[in-house]
């Protein structure tokens, strides 16, 4: 693996979630999963009741995460981002790596939650990152 691939393997540790895209009935999709990564590729959790697991399944998808929201709200001054894409399978993971994923949701709009796992094998790794190095300054305007 490259060092772009591992700082970005290692970013992907960080947080929980992220985002599959691909398409599906020739319609792009977008949806949200729990990821886990082991031997190198990216094992996700979805709801599999709205079928988007199928759509993904010998496809090539992209799968991107980033700390946006958990560095605004902690104050951190770096964000960063990291998409993979490369080709999914369904897979059914080993007990191990279903408690690696911790607690499953308990319904998804309404319906309970039904587990479908994918694994991406990345073939391409993009990370971006945005540092602030200064404190933005906060303008004030007067009020007449």
């Amino acid at each position: 693996m490259s060092s772009e691939e591992l700082h970005a393997i290692q970013l992907l540790g960080r947080v929980p979630y992220g985002r599959l895209a691909t398409s599906m009935r020739a319609l792009p999709i977008l949806t949200v999963a729990r990821h886990i990564v082991t031997d190198g590729r990216v094992v996700l959790r979805m709801h599999g009741g709205l079928g988007y697991h199928d759509a993904c399944d010998g496809a090539v998808v992209a799968y991107g995460a980033d700390n946006h929201n958990a560095a605004t709200s902690a104050g951190s001054s770096d964000l960063w981002s990291v998409q993979f894409t490369g080709p999914a399978q369904i897979i059914e993971p080993t007990c191990a790596q279903r408690e690696l994923f911790g607690p499953a949701p308990v319904d998804v709009n309404g319906e309970p939650f039904a587990p479908a796992y994918l694994r991406l094998d990345p073939h391409f790794v993009t990370v971006h990152t945005l540092g602030f190095h200064a404190t933005p300054q906060i303008r004030q305007r007067s009020v007449i």
